[in-house]
């Protein structure tokens, strides 16, 4: 594998491969990594480095004219995004979160991971635009083979619960093989696998899509570096995997040959921007978080002699979503840190951000346990400490506590005072045409128009969020478990006041169709129209689910590969066929 910097090439080069990835994101990788296996010569352009900066991530701005638009939801982003994404900021990303680095979004999650229902792919009559032209029984396969790519077991803990319309749902966390204490980075998975055959070009943006001249098919990609370097690259096929955003915006902006931009006749793209409105919709005190904490808390399985994570929540069953006309929707329990937690107070300390040193320095204090088993976590997460070690440990931490050692993922090994269980719904939205991605009149250092986000938050998903809360209470009530405090917003049926926001999973503004009027690309992920033009990624999907959607993603980017490799094999697409 070869891994160069578009600055140190000469102006103006003209750089070839048989197939050219635009996104260094899991996506992007994955393709990559199948493609190359099956002997291809695989190009990835990814516009940042290895690790992200503030200058590349300055090109994520985005101008926003939808949702999120209070301050209650600018407040709520920054508590939610900032703590997983070092160069995010809300001014510049006042929606989604995208990490321009090698690895891309999984420089900032959680490693939480879940299939779709077979629900989300069929065409629902009280869903607007639902429909998929595959089914979950045809993806299946591409999915044992993603949870492979992802570190993932394929069996999952029995269901626990099944009550007043929710059922028990496992979302599994994707651990790294290359640092035992952290959830998979596909930037430094793909650098410490160097497959063979894959050339990754860093610090390159793409400014344009270049088609044929009598736009039949793709030709070429312009890129530039940060110190304005130019390059032309070449290739028998692309496959645009640059995010929900970035997909849209550059067909968009390719607008030379095409006015409406690249695969958009029928002004399809960009449209039926969907994400996953998050909320909260209730807690459990400290005195009586116990017995939820252990029921919907982390579970242990054991899979081919390696210990898997699950994290346990409630889901609408099929049933009741049809019966009241609902979204599939979950929720999930999340332990709540208290405002004199010691670590926090530490960090104000040692940084000089303390308000109240007194208080902080008392905080520490009472908390020195807490601050103790952290020094800990972090002697083990030591790059000098032998992998073996950590193996042992974690595997067996894993099988005994399972609860323990999800808080160390997630808290980056620092244990916190706790003082509740917050409960968190997450929805499905309707596909939307006027939900969308469009151009902004700003431009970026490139001359590139910004990405003009309109995300639409319709009434159905904040009817889902209220059920979902009013079921959830009355299901644990009829188990004899303790019973939630719900929100006011739930408590007094006002849906209209609920705190939403985006859970950065951008989906739907490339959808697949059959039909090019409803569509951009067909079920192969080729853009109707375009023998040679792909497009991967969750812009790609026509509904949303619920499910954090990477495992999903990543089942659609290996069943491209299988694809790609097919058409690569047969000496490519003849010039004059046509898709959809």
């Amino acid at each position: 594998m070869k891994i160069e910097r578009l600055s140190n090439y000469d102006y103006n080069s003209i750089i070839a491969a048989d197939l050219v990835v635009v996104g260094g994101g899991p996506t992007g990788l994955t393709i990559a990594a199948q493609c190359a296996g099956a002997g291809r010569r695989v190009l990835v352009v990814e516009s940042g480095l290895e690790l992200e900066n503030p200058e590349h991530s300055a090109l994520n701005e985005v101008e926003n004219v939808g949702q999120p638009m209070s301050e209650a939801q600018f407040c709520k982003r920054i508590t939610f995004h900032s703590p997983q994404a070092e160069f995010w900021s809300q001014e510049v990303q006042p929606f989604g979160v995208r990490c321009r680095a090698l690895g891309g979004s999984t420089h900032a999650w959680a490693g939480k991971s879940a299939p779709f229902s077979p629900i989300d792919f069929k065409a629902r009559a009280w869903v607007p635009n639902s429909g998929w032209p595959v089914d979950r029984a045809h993806i299946d396969r591409y999915l044992q083979r993603a949870m492979e790519v992802l570190n993932l077991s394929p069996k999952e803990p029995p269901g626990r619960f099944e009550e007043e319309g929710l059922h028990s749902f496992y979302w599994q966390f994707a651990r790294s093989r290359v640092d035992r204490l952290d959830v998979m980075r596909f930037g430094s998975e793909f650098m410490a696998r160097r497959p063979d055959n894959t050339h990754v070009l860093l610090n390159a943006t793409v400014t344009h899509v270049g088609l044929s001249p009598d736009g039949s098919r793709f030709s070429h990609l312009d890129v530039a570096s940060m110190e304005g370097k130019r390059a032309r690259i070449e290739a028998k096929l692309c496959v645009l995997a640059a995010s929900g955003i970035e997909n849209a915006r550059l067909l968009l902006a390719s607008n030379d040959v095409y006015s409406n931009g690249i695969g958009n006749h029928h002004d399809v793209v960009g449209r039926y921007l969907m994400d996953h409105p998050g909320a909260r919709i209730g807690r459990i005190p400290t005195d009586q978080m116990a017995v939820l904490a252990k029921l919907f808390g982390f579970f242990g399985v054991h899979h081919n002699g390696r210990a898997h994570m699950f994290m346990h929540g409630l889901a609408l069953t099929p049933e009741i979503q049809e019966r009241e006309q609902l979204l599939n929707a979950a929720v999930y329990f999340v332990s709540e840190r208290a405002l004199d937690d010691p670590w926090d107070a530490l960090k104000k300390l040692l940084r000089r951000r303390s308000t109240n040193v007194g208080r902080d320095l008392l905080s520490v204090a009472s908390g020195s346990g807490l601050i103790a088993k952290g020094i800990g976590m972090k002697v083990l997460s030591d790059n000098r400490t032998p992998k073996v070690f950590k193996d042992l440990v974690v595997n067996t931490a894993i099988r005994l506590s399972p609860n323990v050692v999800a808080n160390e993922f997630q808290d980056h090994g620092v244990p916190h005072k706790l003082i509740g269980l917050g409960i968190d719904a997450i929805s499905e939205q309707i596909p939307n045409p006027d939900s969308r991605i469009s151009l902004s009149s700003r431009k970026d250092r490139f001359g590139i128009p910004l990405p003009k986000v309109d995300w639409r938050i319709n009434d159905v998903e904040r009817q889902t969020l209220l059920r979902i809360a009013e079921l959830s209470r009355s299901a644990l009530i009829s188990a004899g478990l303790p019973a939630p405090m719900l929100e006011n917003w739930a408590l007094e049926r006002r849906p209209q006041d609920v705190v939403i926001i985006d859970m950065a999973h951008t989906l739907g503004t490339t959808r697949m169709s059959d039909n090019a009027k409803t569509g951009v690309v067909d079920q192969n992920c080729r853009v109707h129209g375009l023998p040679n033009l792909y497009v991967a990624g969750g812009s790609v999907f026509p509904t949303s689910g619920h499910a954090n959607p990477t495992l999903m993603i990543l089942a659609f980017a290996i069943r491209l590969a299988d694809h790609l490799n097919s058409e690569l094999a047969k000496g490519l697409v003849l010039a004059g066929s046509q898709s959809g």
